[in-house]
């Protein structure tokens, strides 16, 4: 299985940015970090290995770009109006910077997003804010609102960077075939979250497998099991 380590000065974040590339071929997929996690968080958990015939296969490519959580949502030493801000910053290197040199050399049109736990927020919110970019949300243990990350403060940003929020709102056309998945277990601390979600999807028709598995926790060994069958789902 092929790895590649990239980094490169990030203009948007003003900062050096960092990512591991598995793969050499195949559809592109991002796989975010959980909570303050970084760029090796999923290869370090064996979820990538748990990956390895898809991208042995040249069917997938996945990219684990860093994160910046630290700086954003969990960055509790700052106003949570910069919170938010550090967040959009993050969203906009990702939209402008990383994603369109994503598709660039996959010659693929849209990209699958994916991630565990607070990873699996980064996927959804950028997948429902930028759905022409986005074909597939692969949501592990998901956790979608970002309220209480910012402690009573709310603005528009806040609002527009809350899925559980700016969704049941938003329409685009390419809600018409973007295909998520929620994975949970009956026993994850997200479970409630996932079917908060499943609900808002289905009041909007949008296309969704609500995966709950029994016995399941919030935990890696979970998401090892899910992430292959997902990735079985792309055509």
């Amino acid at each position: 299985m092929t790895e590649s380590f990239h980094s490169w000065y990030s203009p948007t974040l003003g900062k050096q940015f960092e990512m591991l590339v598995f793969g050499e071929s195949g559809f592109p997929l991002v796989l975010f970090p959980t909570s303050m996690g970084r760029y090796y968080e999923n290869k370090d958990f064996q979820l990538i290995e748990s990956a390895a015939w898809f991208i042995e296969n040249g069917l997938v490519r996945i990219y684990c770009p860093d994160g910046i959580d630290s700086l954003s949502w969990y960055n509790k030493g700052v106003h949570p109006s910069i919170r938010v801000h550090n967040h959009i910053q993050y969203d906009l290197m990702l939209h402008n910077e990383l994603f369109p040199s994503i598709l660039e050399q996959s010659g693929a049109g849209r990209l699958a997003l994916a991630g565990c736990s607070f990873g699996a927020y980064h996927a959804m919110n950028y997948g429902f804010r930028h759905p022409e970019r986005v074909k597939y949300i692969f949501s592990m243990g998901g956790a979608f609102d970002i309220k209480g990350q910012v402690d009573g403060y709310y603005s528009d940003d806040v609002y527009f960077n809350n899925p559980v929020d700016f969704i049941p709102s938003a329409s685009h056309p390419a809600f018409g075939d973007l295909h998520v998945i929620l994975g949970t277990g009956d026993h994850d601390i997200c479970f409630d979250a996932n079917l908060k979600m499943a609900e808002i999807l289905r009041n909007k028709h949008i296309s969704h497998w609500l995966d709950v598995r029994q016995g399941a926790n919030h935990d890696w060994p979970v998401w090892r099991s899910m992430f292959p069958h997902y990735l079985s789902m792309i055509r």
